[in-house]
């Protein structure tokens, strides 16, 4: 039996951007309103600790929290805790029972195969966030890619967008890449760049 996605191919991308981020980058907008650098990275982490755990089915108090609740951040030593977390959450994901049943991300229950669906959206998502905060080149894992346009797609239907995960969509040319796309979809410009002082 084989798993739906390996997010291994992405976290190791959304990895090497963390470990190429800079002391000084840390206080830097991102495309995410109201997160620093920082707050993304510690989003990333929180986010990479909640969804392992959900993809073991080890629910509590990391699938429970609302990631909205407080603003996240980083300690010292974030860039090892980083990187072994988001190894640790793609080879939780490699077992084919992750993607079965029902599980719990975010205080929220849902079908594992849409956590899974969920997860290599924000990977793919803020990949680029940190990419485009820290001048970085990016291109993320076509497969993860693929399901997060999948996923984001389904979402732009939603009649309660604009409440919950995401804010209206951007528009982008027919002629746009698949990843401009992506981020247009997740309310994002594609077109952001940290304004320079």
């Amino acid at each position: 039996m084989t798993t739906p996605l390996d997010l291994g191919p992405q976290t190791r991308i959304v990895a090497r951007l963390a470990e190429s981020v800079t002391d000084e980058q840390l206080t830097g907008p991102t495309p995410c309103p109201d997160l620093a650098v920082r707050n993304l990275l510690g989003h990333l982490l929180g986010l990479s600790v909640a969804f392992r755990d959900a993809a073991r089915k080890d629910l509590g108090p990391t699938t429970d929290t609302n990631p909205g609740a407080t603003v996240p951040d980083i300690g010292p030593g974030w860039r090892e805790e980083l990187s072994k977390t988001l190894d640790e959450l793609a080879d939780a994901w490699r077992d084919p029972a992750a993607w079965t049943g029902d599980t719990r991300a975010g205080g929220v229950d849902l079908p594992a195969a849409v956590a899974g669906a969920v997860v290599a959206d924000e990977l793919v998502i803020h990949g680029w966030d940190l990419a485009r905060a820290t001048g970085q080149q990016y291109a993320p894992d076509p497969a993860a890619l693929g399901s997060a346009l999948t996923f984001l797609r389904a979402a732009a239907d939603d009649p309660d967008r604009g409440s919950g995960l995401f804010g209206p969509v951007v528009p982008v040319p027919e002629s746009s890449t698949l990843l401009d796309r992506a981020v247009g979809l997740s309310g994002r410009d594609p077109e952001w760049r940290p304004v320079s002082g």
